[in-house]
């Protein structure tokens, strides 16, 4: 990509969307779930809705690392952070995530020792310059950030580091796809398929979409123009009768994805027997834990963890968002009880969250605005 305007180019955003209306058969309707929290942020930000015709939809997946880590793990990695001689580290994001004893910031206001770092390096720099400190990682995502833990965990185990380790909180993405498909009632006509996450593992895995469940998936970029294409890929399958995967993204995203990426995952970890997500309950295989090679760097074995279950808040929706069986404005404490400077769920926490995304630009949409006009209550005649 050499200009970013390329992507914003309005001319070609309209061709799209011209081209788009021009596949739509009349009187159906077509939903699309947009795996990706970047992929939301997009489509809310630049008004990508507006840009549709009303009979496509575009609902918001399990795709933000953040969002789908349960209250339990949580209070599990706050119970490290509040021993004697500890650190704890976490990206940015992380830090006000709610769990059942509160978040790292209430647990750093309380006393514990939780420092933001922007990546898992940064926090092996930070055991080096203090050998007397336990240091903690605490690393989450899909397998877009994974590769950097284990590549941290490689290093460690070269310099022999004894005062680092990592709880390992990374999820994978086909598993959660697969739970998606398999929900009852959800209804969904493609996908458009994460970027971020492609260019590690490739496009090659989510060939079972097509096979198994008949849905086309199309891999995309971040940029507006990326994302209408996609869309245009989608709909072109479906009126030519095909479900295959496509790779839009192809300037970055390589069909069999990053080789040494890969290798240094299951060099460092292995799949969990089973694992809690935030809104789709327990997914069989579907996180890493660190390999018995290298039990050393893993917290969970260093530190007697609880390893409890919370429950979400009743007021909290976020389950239903993640699973696209929502929008975010349909939650009942949506921007009242809940926004970004009191957030009561994860998707409201995260910057790729779906209701931060729609809380900080999807007000303004067009679209939104015809909804909402068309389920307030109407006033009896007098």
């Amino acid at each position: 990509m050499r200009f970013v305007d390329e992507y914003r180019d309005a001319d070609k955003a309209r061709a799209l969307s011209a081209a788009i209306a021009g596949l739509c058969e009349p009187g159906r309707t077509y939903t699309f779930m947009e795996v990706c929290g970047g992929h939301t942020h997009t489509i809310y930000k630049h008004g990508l809705e507006d840009h549709l015709p009303e009979s496509v939809t575009l609902v918001h997946g399990p795709g933000c690392p953040v969002c789908v880590i349960p209250m339990g793990r949580v209070d599990d990695a706050i119970h490290i952070a509040e021993r004697p001689g500890v650190v704890m580290t976490s990206f940015g994001d992380m830090t006000r995530v709610p769990g059942g004893r509160g978040s790292f910031l209430d647990a750093a206001a309380r006393g514990a020792d939780i420092r933001m770092v922007y990546s898992p390096l940064d926090a092996l720099k930070i055991a080096r310059r203090n050998p007397d400190r336990q240091v903690v990682f605490m690393a989450i995502g899909f397998e877009t950030t994974t590769p950097s833990t284990a590549v941290t965990v490689l290093r460690a185990a070269a310099e022999g580091l004894r005062n680092f380790s990592v709880m390992c909180n990374h999820v994978m993405i086909i598993p959660a796809i697969t739970a998606i498909l398999d929900s009852p009632g959800l209804r969904l006509d493609g996908f458009v398929g994460p970027g971020h996450v492609s260019t590690v593992i490739g496009c090659r895995p989510y060939g079972f979409v097509a096979r198994d469940y008949g849905k086309p998936l199309v891999v995309a970029g971040f940029e507006p123009l990326d994302i209408l294409q996609a869309i245009h890929m989608l709909l072109l399958q479906i009126a030519e009768g095909r479900s295959e995967v496509e790779n839009q993204y192809a300037r970055v995203v390589p069909w069999a994805g990053n080789p040494r990426a890969l290798r240094a995952i299951d060099e460092v970890m292995e799949p969990r027997p089973r694992f809690e997500w935030r809104g789709l309950g327990f997914i069989p295989r579907s996180a890493l834990r660190i390999r018995e090679k290298y039990a050393a760097y893993d917290a969970e074995r260093r530190f007697d963890v609880p390893g409890g279950r919370v429950a979400d808040p009743k007021a909290c929706q976020c389950g239903e968002v993640l699973k696209g069986a929502l929008k975010p404005w349909e939650c009942k404490v949506f921007g009242t009880a809940c926004t970004p400077e009191t957030p009561i769920g994860t998707c409201m926490v995260s910057s790729e969250g779906a209701c931060a995304a729609y809380y900080n630009f999807g007000r303004f949409s067009r679209r939104r605005v015809r909804e909402a006009s068309r389920e307030a209550p109407r006033e009896a005649p007098r």
